[in-house]
């Protein structure tokens, strides 16, 4: 069934020679959200900017494909900081008009950065499913090669698809219905392929994330009828649990952030939306930009390994530093001896703590691994 084009004044006014009829922002709506692009466009660029960053300068983070996943996030929400901040800024703020041409280049940019996102949010997740999954042969089946070529299959196919207005798949009557009411030059079709897929990448990364906690809990209930309840509920809270908690959190906020625009974006390929939903819906795309600075905390800053990398990087930076200033401190003519040189501080420098608890995700999944193979070499 085809959308009906109202053929009412309301309707009618609707059409537009120019980009004026999509900025519909109130002064007050202008400064409460261009305050929340100032505060986390940056923030996002920073913190992501962080963990390419150390994950580049740690050789063994490099070839671990559960970085390699969390790297291209990092990539996609530093894009996703830079074009979605500026783009809605200069649009929404500045109220500057593009031709057709300009604006469905700035929107692929926008488009390719967060479905690249939430695909390697996928990527992620199946990186930790596939590790619980398959303890005993992770690595066999998850090489870097193959970690690689999943990331460029995931580029790829997200260019492709975020470029395809720009490359002819657009609204064939410009500005004016049944064109979208949230984005210009786009046509309904388009909207509806890539929400829906976009859908489809998070219902994926639900379900990924269900059966992880469901063989969490499977594994957790057979080690205390081989151990004994008493060897492991009382020292510290079940395995499945912290995981249950720490998957909630990060499923809450990835729906929370994501599911309002989406819901705006299915609701306008079938009806025609008023100002106040243009409005409304402006703000939900905010928040999306949000869950951007919100990734970086779940799943890198919490990993123990990628926060010992980036205190030996820090370590490092200051030494070479303090090298600098004694260099430069020197009479003239005095040469460095062994005892004021400098040199890198290796892991090994760093104490251990051997109570920490974990804190994330991956070294939970980790942790389920050992007790996976502990429990294969009882049975045995």
């Amino acid at each position: 069934m085809e959308r009906a084009v109202p053929t009412s004044p309301t309707a009618a006014n609707r059409s537009c020679e120019n980009l004026e009829c999509y900025m519909v922002l109130m002064q007050a709506e202008k400064t409460a959200i261009s305050s929340i692009c100032f505060l986390a466009g940056p923030f996002t660029l920073l913190e992501n900017a962080l963990v390419l960053g150390v994950i580049a300068a740690t050789a063994t983070l490099r070839r671990r494909p559960t970085y390699l996943f969390i790297a291209s996030i990092a990539l996609a929400d530093v894009f996703a900081s830079c074009f979605f901040t500026t783009s809605f800024l200069d649009f929404h703020l500045f109220r500057h008009s593009d031709g057709p041409t300009a604006y469905l280049f700035k929107l692929g940019g926008v488009t390719m950065a967060f479905t690249s996102s939430v695909g390697s949010l996928l990527l992620t997740a199946l990186d930790r499913y596939l590790c619980i999954q398959q303890a005993s042969s992770y690595k066999v089946l998850l090489t870097r090669r193959r970690a690689l070529i999943c990331l460029l299959i995931l580029w790829s196919t997200t260019i492709f698809i975020s470029f395809l207005p720009l490359m002819g798949w657009r609204c064939p009557t410009g500005l004016t219905p049944p064109c979208s009411s949230l984005f210009p030059y786009i046509n309904h079709g388009y909207l509806a392929c890539w929400t829906s897929f976009t859908l489809v990448l998070l219902t994926l990364i639900l379900c990924a994330y269900a059966l992880i906690l469901w063989k969490a809990h499977r594994h957790e209930s057979s080690m205390t009828s081989l151990q004994g309840a008493a060897g492991t509920g009382h020292a510290r809270m079940r395995m499945d649990i912290r995981l249950a908690r720490t998957f909630g959190l990060i499923l809450l906020i990835l729906v929370g952030c994501w599911l309002p625009a989406l819901s705006f974006m299915l609701a306008d390929v079938s009806v025609i939306l008023t100002h106040t939903q243009q409005r409304a819906f402006a703000f939900c795309s905010t928040l999306c930009l949000v869950n951007s600075a919100v990734n970086p905390l779940l799943y890198a800053l919490r990993c123990r390994e990628l926060r010992v990398a980036l205190l030996q990087l820090l370590q490092r930076l200051c030494v070479i530093g303090r090298c600098k200033k004694t260099t430069q401190d020197l009479p003239q003519g005095i040469h460095v001896t062994e005892e004021i040189s400098c040199t890198a501080i290796t892991k090994h420098e760093i104490p251990a703590n051997g109570t920490m608890q974990l804190h994330s995700v991956s070294e939970m999944v980790n942790k389920q691994q050992d007790n996976i193979r502990k429990s294969v070499q009882i049975k045995e």
